[in-house]
């Protein structure tokens, strides 16, 4: 009950704290910026902090740069608890299922003199723009790939899959990976059957959506979705081409046979033991699609260092910086988006796989689903769709039982 109560009051802190008090009074004398992040990861910290280094030798009033992670799993939730309480960071990394909350709220400083909108992909400021003004730098639009494990797939009679192979395809030589060597098929990265949003990356294939373009109607009921997840239902616990719930396998280390995730884990094949390639998404009875996670960096308004910390986001988004932070985290900058600029930062991926599955993907993407209120929505959807891992599950009826629970929430 209190992790309902807090996902429930998640906009409503954010707006409270917004309204409540203007910014801060300007710190004086040198500064400590402090930016939530939710990574941990070694490589991306080392280089946050080098281009932090690189700030503060030409601003001697900034005295340090810390870069607080946060865990992932209760994120936004730890993030919108410290704003609330007084203990706000300077910046944050907010991803893109709270971006309609904190962008909305107006808890965000706006970015008035950041970047100039025509040097960023009118893909990607969508989710972070409100009445023409940019309130976070989408310094992260990355689209969901297939990674596949070419050993596995080979050691089960299959082909290696080309751009344009089919959903059926797919789970096909996913079953056949599993039958033959025991290890899992095809793995959506961070789903887990909890993170049920990264499911868009397949029901995206029969044209279907969480809800509808205006977020005022539930999707899940709709034939479209109907079919998608009957489609994975039978995937996962007919075919065995995906691994069932309560089991867990690592694509990296060898585990499965392919991968749904987006190219800021291929660092992880860096010392691969197997030979693995890069596909785009599968085609689904809709056709080709793609699916894009993103992720912002904003000034929180109440900071008393907030011009400050909107000066070291400037610096920390230049198209230097995001052609370092590209190795990563795919950046916004049209001049960025070409397969031999990505490819200077990423240097375990082709041309072709930067091109098919980043730059094609961008350009056609749509972002995982975000809501207002989306922590009490992602929390009411999960424990519904929790009723569809199972083997015997009605898979219309439970979508129906989705609907009819957070209808009153998008309709509000």
């Amino acid at each position: 009950m209190r992790i309902t109560m807090a996902a429930a009051g998640l906009a409503g802190l954010l707006v409270l704290t917004a309204c409540g008090s203007g910014s801060e009074p300007a710190a004086t004398g040198p500064a400590t910026l402090r930016m939530t992040i939710w990574t941990g990861n070694a490589e991306h910290l080392s280089l946050l902090n080098s281009i932090a280094d690189e700030y503060r030798k030409t601003h001697q009033d900034v005295a340090a740069i810390k870069f607080d992670t946060l865990p992932i799993e209760n994120y936004t939730t730890t993030l919108t608890t410290q704003i609330a309480g007084g203990n706000a960071p300077d910046l944050a990394w907010i991803l893109e299922n709270s971006a309609p909350d904190f962008v909305g709220s107006g808890a965000l400083a706006p970015l008035d003199n950041l970047v100039q909108p025509e040097q960023l992909a009118p893909a990607t400021t969508k989710l972070w723009q409100q009445e023409g003004k940019l309130y976070a730098y989408p310094f992260s639009t990355s689209p969901f790939g297939v990674f596949v494990n070419l050993d596995l797939l080979k050691q089960a009679g299959q082909k290696p899959p080309k751009a344009g192979w089919t959903w059926e395809q797919a789970v096909e030589a996913a079953a056949a990976v599993n039958k033959e060597s025991g290890k899992a098929g095809l793995v959506v990265r961070d789903f887990d059957y909890k993170g049920w949003d990264n499911l868009a990356t397949v029901w995206g294939g029969w044209g279907a959506e969480a809800w509808s373009e205006d977020g005022k109607t539930c999707g899940f009921a709709k034939p479209e979705m109907v079919e998608a997840m009957t489609f994975l239902h039978k995937a996962i616990f007919t075919d065995k081409a995906l691994p069932a719930p309560g089991t867990t396998a690592d694509f990296f280390a060898g585990e499965a046979g392919m991968t749904i995730t987006q190219i800021s884990r291929a660092s992880l094949l860096k010392d691969a033991t197997f030979k693995w390639d890069l596909i785009p998404l599968p085609t689904g009875p809709k056709g080709a699609y793609s699916v894009i996670g993103q992720a912002g960096i904003g000034v929180i308004k109440k900071s008393p260092n907030a011009a400050k910390a909107a000066d070291f986001l400037s610096f920390l988004s230049n198209p230097d910086n995001s052609a370092k932070l590209g190795q990563y985290f795919p950046p916004p900058r049209t001049q960025l988006l070409t397969a031999e600029s990505l490819a200077k930062s990423n240097p375990l991926l082709k041309p072709e796989q930067l091109q098919q599955v980043v730059i094609d993907g961008i350009s056609a993407g749509r972002v995982k689903p975000s809501h207002a209120g989306q922590a009490e929505l992602a929390q009411t959807v999960r424990a519904q769709l929790d009723q569809l891992w199972q083997p015997s599950a009605d898979v219309a009826k439970t979508l129906t039982g989705v609907c009819a629970a957070i209808q009153p929430m998008l309709a509000k």
